[in-house]
């Protein structure tokens, strides 16, 4: 018997497997040494299916054209027959109908679609000889079959885009040939830097008036931190007239495109005729080679020897040499290089060149780096798992005297058939629950048993889709690299890892029941709204309806006042909950009003408790049992917030910390490992362990931060010391972990309720990190308000043009780079005088300028639509939270005259 993939393989299954072998394998060849040939098979065969697959994203500011791009790939793939339309609603990503009625993406949307489309026999022919062409002919003249992501680009769901980002081997970053590199854009950019996943960058929206192509080539540099690597330039009719196609710097030949035609229709001109015909142009396309040969020889020593056997002439080298290049440049850990493609998507010009450029530069799921995983206290790569390299850690030192307790790392790799991450969670209103999975090892087959290793329960994948937006298409597996989706699930949430294991037992062995991949972390919300059902009779309804939702999208939090029984939904910005009430109520059809969306506040301490000590006996609190715990709550000192109190060197404090507060468990009786310190002292229970207590009392104090002693809001700035005295707080076998939860539970309240007798707690408010995104002329006029009127203070004023190192934050992980602008390449604008190899300052038509501020949430909310009036609808703004600040002076009275008005 012999393990290949995860799959227990005996003498007869490889006879029916490998067939010619057969008669070696009955004379009584090993097994062993057959083994080794079939997993060579079968890893050529896997291979090559992975290298011709691209699990692609495409992330953007918003209305830079992602979905209108989106629609040309899907036409010209022939995924569609006709274009869809963003202004009309017809698109195929964006199908919910809040999506169509607002015309913006709200929740990523998976397609699968082939380039370049061929028919059967053809890429039956061209698939056989992929791994041959590869080496010598550009990869994207083979069937390659792609998976894309479109994401938002509002800010209200930059979650959305992180979840769908860590799935992917490779991003299209859109960006608007007229704004330029927007806020928005410098945000998704450093999330996709953070799961280091290569990116291209694609300039649409060059038929508009004002669009700069060589402005916003030298603002990738700047603000995105990177070296633009210029693939192709824009066209101009006349060099100044109607963009008409792009030059392909690579292959050196135009591609004109028919005016008003459906872009099927590419008229190639080689460079020769162009220095003909065109012959400004040419000489433009000359440099551009010139630059790009010259960039990619700087950081790739391949290319120079290249350039040398070309007798040092740049346009002799190959383009698949400079196709080779880029690739390695762009697939390397630390890359630096950034390839930009040219095009309007609108009107249907440069889409195809980029699906060539999707195949050719990006890499396939067998190229991208081991996915990290964590099991237990061991963390790793999946591959090390598989192979049987990782090192398995038992912190139980009972476990590892009972045999077979915990197994080896290459018996667990046996024992693992597939890994999978669920990314996204949809409610169909045809299809049911649809759990959309990304498979990174084995395979998911139809009706296997799936492990949800965060929830510790199993369900059947009994249908499996590979969906094409809103259609679907039945498989009977999904393989490694491939994106798929489980209909029917009752459990997945989005972010579950689930796992397929041989065997028949209903639960997987250890620790492979542990097994993580890529976790996320939720952000906290900063907004909230009440929501009722319409009567008693639909409130089951509504909770059910709005567990659907949470499924769906993690970045909402439900909550329930207890004093008046009233349920409050919490997310990351207004329109995130205008979109929640829509899909609950027009989606769900749940029965349910929503309130007034107002801001999250936190409460702060105005003075330290006394020690309180609290038992729990009894049913008290529908907990069974009997515990103990002694708490003290307090406002932070800088000392906390800095890490650096000491507290948590000593042996007997445990340290937590959360959302702005610190959590301490003290066991002054107790060393690190739940051992008494001296013989007069009680020892622990046998059914209690110090690590398993100490989490019941964290989870008890954070229930209790959950909701503030004076106005209902969270706790912050608070920390809470627990003190566990097993003499005194633990009750032999009546003890359990969920009665410790509730003791320190009802403990921190009494500290609390202790700590504002004399006075109310403080109230906090988020304080939003705002950049703003104007031209020149509406400046002033922002500034004047962002100061005044909303109480905000200026961070930095800067233009696109800038390599100021503040916005080093955009660059990926490692050391930020500062990039020279005027060594950057550009092609001169058409509006544009002096040399296109130069930085120079050059009079621009639009400059867009960018405010970095920091300003108070409450006056930020419904800051969009005034923007837009002082700018002439072109303003823009993102804003995440920077921190959470005391409310003093006038501000402090307006808004306690608000609660007392009856908002609370």
């Amino acid at each position: 018997m012999v393990v290949i993939y995860g799959r227990v393989l005996t003498r007869s299954t490889l006879i029916r497997s490998v067939g010619p072998c057969t008669k070696v394998l009955k004379r009584g060849v090993p097994l062993r040494s057959i083994s080794a040939s079939y997993r060579l098979s079968a890893a050529s065969h896997a291979s090559q299916a992975a290298l011709r697959t691209r699990n692609i994203g495409i992330i953007a500011h918003i209305d830079a054209g992602k979905t209108t791009t989106t629609e040309r790939m899907l036409y010209y793939s022939g995924h569609t027959r006709r274009i869809g339309d963003v202004d009309e609603g017809s698109t195929v990503t964006d199908f919910l109908p809040a999506e169509r009625a607002r015309g913006i993406t709200i929740q990523s949307a998976a397609i699968t679609f082939e380039w370049p489309p061929v028919g059967d026999q053809q890429a039956a022919q061209l698939a056989k000889d992929f791994d041959i062409g590869t080496d010598t002919q550009p990869r994207c003249q083979y069937p390659h079959n792609i998976n894309l992501i479109d994401t938002p680009g509002h800010a209200d769901f930059t979650f959305e885009v992180r979840r769908s980002l860590r799935i992917l081997d490779g991003a299209i970053c859109i960006l608007d040939g007229v704004a330029g590199v927007e806020a928005q854009t410098e945000q998704v950019w450093a999330q996709a830097a953070e799961w280091k996943i290569p990116r291209i960058a694609y300039i649409n929206k060059l038929d508009r008036n004002g669009a700069a192509f060589g402005r916003t080539v030298r603002e990738i540099g700047s603000r995105l931190k990177g070296w633009p690597a210029v693939c192709q330039i824009p066209w101009f009719e006349g060099g100044k007239g109607q963009f008409t196609g792009v030059g392909d710097v690579i292959n050196l030949e135009g591609l004109l495109y028919t005016p008003g035609g459906d872009g099927k229709a590419v008229q190639r001109i080689p460079l020769s005729r162009m220095e003909q015909e065109y012959p400004e142009f040419a000489t433009e396309l000359h440099r551009a080679r010139i630059a790009l040969v010259e960039l990619l020889s700087e950081h790739d020593d391949h290319l120079v020897e290249a350039f040398f056997e070309a007798e040092e002439d740049h346009l002799n080298v190959t383009p698949a040499q400079v196709l080779q290049s880029l690739r390695r440049s762009l697939l390397a850990e630390n890359c630096s290089i950034i390839p930009v493609f040219a095009g309007a998507s609108f009107r249907n010009i440069g889409v195809q060149p980029l699906l060539d450029a999707i195949n050719n530069l990006l890499p396939s799921p067998a190229e991208r780096p081991d996915p990290e995983i964590s099991l237990g206290s061991s963390s790793g790569g999946l591959s090390q798992l598989m192979s049987g390299e990782l090192s398995l850690r038992n912190d139980d030192p009972d476990k590892s005297k009972k045999k077979g307790a915990v197994q080896g790392s290459s018996a667990v790799g046996n024992t693992l058939q597939g890994c999978a991450l669920a990314f996204k969670v949809v409610n169909d209103p045809r299809k049911g629950v649809l759990v959309y999975i990304r498979v990174y090892s084995g395979s998911i087959d139809r009706n296997s048993l799936l492990y949800n290793t965060n929830l510790q329960n199993s369900e059947r994948a009994s249908t499996l889709l590979r969906m094409y937006a809103s259609e679907s298409v039945p498989v009977q597996s999904l393989k490694a690299g491939e994106i798929g989706v489980i209909a029917g699930s009752k459990f997945a949430r989005t972010g579950d890892t689930l796992v397929s294991y041989a065997g028949n037992k209903a639960t997987p062995p250890e620790p492979l029941n542990k097994l993580q991949l890529r976790p996320i972390k939720v952000p906290p919300p900063v907004f909230f709204a009440s929501i009722e059902p319409n009567s008693l009779r639909e409130e089951k309804d509504m909770h059910e309806k709005l567990a659907l939702l949470l499924r769906e999208d993690p970045s909402l939090q439900i909550t329930q006042d207890e004093d008046t029984g009233q349920t409050q939904i919490s997310g990351m910005g207004e329109l995130h909950l205008e979109i929640a009430q829509d899909r609950l109520v027009n989606d769900l059809k749940a029965r349910a009003n929503m309130g007034k969306i107002a801001i999250g506040y936190r409460e702060s301490l105005p003075q330290s408790s006394k020690p309180i000590t609290k038992t729990l006996e009894g049913d008290r609190a529908a907990t069974k049992g009997k515990a103990g715990c002694t708490a003290v709550a307090e406002p932070m000192s800088d000392a906390d917030e800095s890490g650096s109190s000491g507290d948590e060197d000593d042996d007997d404090v445990f340290r937590y910390e959360q959302d702005g507060n610190l959590i301490l468990i003290e066991t002054p009786t107790l060393d690190r490992k739940g051992r008494p310190i001296s013989s007069d002292n009680a020892s622990l229970p046998p059914h209690l362990n110090l690590a398993e207590m100490q989490s019941a009392y964290v989870n008890g104090a954070l229930a209790a931060l959950s909701r503030g002693p004076s106005y209902s809001y969270p706790m912050r700035n608070t920390k809470v010391t627990l003190r566990l005295v097993p003499e005194e707080h633990i009750f032999g076998s009546e003890t359990t972990y969920s009665s410790l939860t509730s003791a320190a539970r009802l403990a921190t309240i009494a500290a609390f309720r202790d700590a504002t007798k004399s006075g109310p707690s403080t109230l906090m408010e988020p304080v939003m990190n705002v950049d703003i995104s104007v031209d020149e002329a509406s400046l002033g006029n922002v500034i004047q308000d962002l100061s005044s009127s909303r109480g905000g203070q200026i961070v930095s004023l800067g233009d696109h043009e800038e390599g100021d190192e503040d916005n080093n934050n955009t660059s990926s992980h490692g050391p930020s780079q500062r990039i020279d602008v005027s060594k950057i390449y550009a092609p001169k604008d058409p509006f544009e005088s002096g040399s296109s190899l130069s930085g120079e300052q050059h009079d621009h038509v639009n400059i867009q300028r960018t405010v970095k501020a920091k300003v108070p949430l409450k006056e930020m909310v419904g800051y969009l639509k005034h923007l837009r009036s002082m700018t002439g609808g072109r303003g823009t703004f993102v804003m995440s939270v920077d921190r959470f600040e005391r409310i003093t002076g006038p501000r402090e009275r307006a808004l306690m005259t608000e609660l007392r008005g009856g908002h609370l």
